[in-house]
C-alpha cells in the first residue's frame, strides 16, 4: 500500500473540490455583476431614450448622451418600422432592430436587447412613441457594452489572483488534512507490518524443527504408504516456509529495508541462469522452455533480485502452462531500457483480472489459479522491479495466446559501460 500516493490522491480530491467550488462562486459573481452593470445600463438608458422621445415629439432639444458621442446613438422609427429620424452612431451600434421594433409595438412597453453592431457589441431599448394617444412609432436608444465589459474584466483580474491564491492555501489545507486522515492508515498499516515481520521471523525456527523431524522420520518409516504421507508433510513445510519467506520480503519491502545494488549486469545472462534453473521443473511438466537473446544486453540493477523476478515469472507461466505447451523468454535491449518477456501459451488471464494480477493475495477465478500459489509472487516481482527503476507489466492477457509479462530496466549511461 503507497499511503504516499494516497495521500496525495486525498490531497488532488480537496483541491479539486475547492477548486469547483471557488470556480462557481466566481463565475457566480461576475455573471450577477455583469447583470447588474446591464440592469443600471437598461435604467440609464430607458431614461435617455424617454428624454429623446420627447425632444422628436415635441421638437424640444433637451440634452442626451448620443450628442456627439460614438457610444451612444438612437433612431425613431414609423409604425411599419421604418426610420424617420437617426443619430449618425446609430448604424454602427447595431440601430435599427426592426424585430424589435415590431414587439415593442405587441407588447405596447419597453423593452431591451443586446446587439451586435459595427463597433462592438451594444444595449439597445426600444419604447413605443405616443402623440396624443396616438401611436406614431417607437424610438430605439443604444449604448455600447464596451465600458461594461472593461469593468467586468477589471474584476476578473481581481478575483483570479485571490481565486488563485485560495486554490494554494486550499492545497496546504489539503496536503495537512490529507496526512491526518492517513496518519491512522499509516500507523496501523506499521503495525501490521511489524507483526507479519516478527509472526514470519518467529514461525521460521519450528519449521525449520518440523522439517528436521519429519526427515528423520521419513527415515525410519518402513511402509511406501507412510513413506508418502511423510513427503506430503515434508512438501506442506516447503510450500509454508516459501510462503514466510515471501512474508518476510514483503514486509522488508513495505518498510524500505531490503538492500538493492545498483550495478550494470548482462540481462541476458541472468535470464540464462533463470531458465537453467526452471528447466528441470519444465522437462517434469512436459513444457518446452525456450530462451531468446540477441547476445549481451546491458542493465542497470541487481542481477540477483532480477534473476529472482524472472524465476517468479517462469513458475507462473510453468504454474499454467498444460503438458505440451511452451514457455519463452525473450531478452532484448535498447537505448532507453532493458527488457525481458515471459511468455507462455496457457489459458491466458481474463480481462478483468488484467488490473488485479499484480494485487497481493489476488487469485482469479480461472485455469490460471490450478498453480495453487499463494497470490504474492506477482506482487514482489513488480516490487523489486520498480525498487530497481524498472517495471513489471502485463503485455497480453488474451485466453487463445496465454499470457506474457515484461521486464523493463534501466540500461546503464554511457559513463558507467565506458563508452
Amino acid at each position: 500500500m503507497n499511503l504516499d500516493r494516497l495521500r496525495l490522491r486525498l490531497t488532488l480530491g480537496y483541491l479539486g473540490i475547492s477548486a469547483v467550488i471557488l470556480a462557481l462562486v466566481l463565475v457566480a459573481a461576475v455573471v450577477g455583476f455583469s447583470r447588474e452593470l446591464i440592469e443600471q445600463q437598461d435604467t440609464l438608458l430607458l431614461q435617455e431614450a424617454r428624454n429623446q422621445s420627447d425632444n422628436v415629439l415635441t421638437g424640444e432639444h433637451r440634452p442626451t448622451l448620443a450628442e456627439g458621442s460614438a457610444s451612444y446613438g438612437w433612431v425613431a422609427l414609423d409604425p411599419d418600422a421604418e426610420v424617420t429620424e437617426s443619430d449618425p452612431a446609430a448604424p454602427a451600434l447595431g440601430l435599427p432592430d426592426r424585430d424589435l421594433a415590431r414587439r415593442t409595438l405587441e407588447e405596447d412597453g419597453p423593452l431591451s436587447r443586446t446587439l451586435g453592431g459595427e463597433s462592438g457589441r451594444a444595449r439597445a431599448v426600444s419604447l413605443p412613441m405616443y402623440r396624443d394617444d396616438e401611436l406614431v412609432g417607437t424610438l430605439q436608444y443604444a449604448g455600447s457594452l464596451a465600458s461594461t465589459r472593461e469593468r467586468v474584466v477589471r474584476l476578473i483580474l481581481i478575483l483570479l489572483p485571490l481565486g488563485l491564491g485560495g486554490l494554494g492555501l486550499g492545497a496546504l489545507g489539503g496536503l495537512f488534512m490529507a496526512g491526518r486522515a492517513v496518519r491512522p492508515t499509516r500507523d496501523a498499516f506499521e503495525r501490521q507490518r511489524v507483526f507479519v515481520a516478527d509472526a514470519s521471523h518467529e514461525l521460521k525456527t519450528p519449521l525449520t524443527l518440523i522439517r528436521a523431524d519429519a526427515e528423520v522420520l521419513r527415515r525410519g518409516l518402513e511402509t511406501e504408504e507412510d513413506r508418502h504421507l511423510a513427503d506430503d508433510l515434508l512438501g506442506e513445510v516447503d510450500r509454508m516456509d516459501a510462503l514466510i519467506s515471501d512474508l518476510l520480503l514483503v514486509a522488508r519491502l513495505d518498510a524500505g529495508e531490503l538492500s538493492l545494488s545498483s550495478e550494470p549486469f548482462d540481462l541476458a545472462e541472468a535470464a540464462q541462469r533463470a531458465a537453467e534453473r526452471s528447466r528441470q521443473r519444465a522437462r517434469s511438466a512436459g513444457v518446452e522452455l525456450a530462451t531468446e537473446t540477441v547476445g549481451s544486453v546491458p542493465a542497470l540493477g541487481d542481477a540477483a533480485r532480477t534473476e529472482q523476478i524472472l524465476i517468479g515469472l517462469l513458475d507462473n507461466a510453468l504454474d499454467h502452462t498444460p503438458p505440451n505447451g511452451r514457455v519463452t523468454v525473450r531478452v532484448s535491449g535498447g537505448s532507453e531500457a532493458a527488457c525481458a518477456s515471459v511468455r507462455d501459451t496457457g489459458p491466458g488471464i481474463p480481462p478483468e483480472s488484467v488490473p488485479h494480477v499484480f494485487e497481493r493475495f489476488y487469485r482469479a477465478d480461472s485455469a490460471r489459479t490450478s498453480g495453487g500459489g499463494t497470490g504474492l509472487g506477482l506482487a514482489i516481482a513488480r516490487d523489486l522491479a520498480r525498487a530497481q527503476g524498472g517495471d513489471l507489466v502485463v503485455a497480453t492477457g488474451n485466453a487463445e495466446k496465454g499470457a506474457r509479462f515484461d521486464l523493463t530496466l534501466p540500461v546503464p549511461s554511457s559513463r558507467l559501460r565506458g563508452v
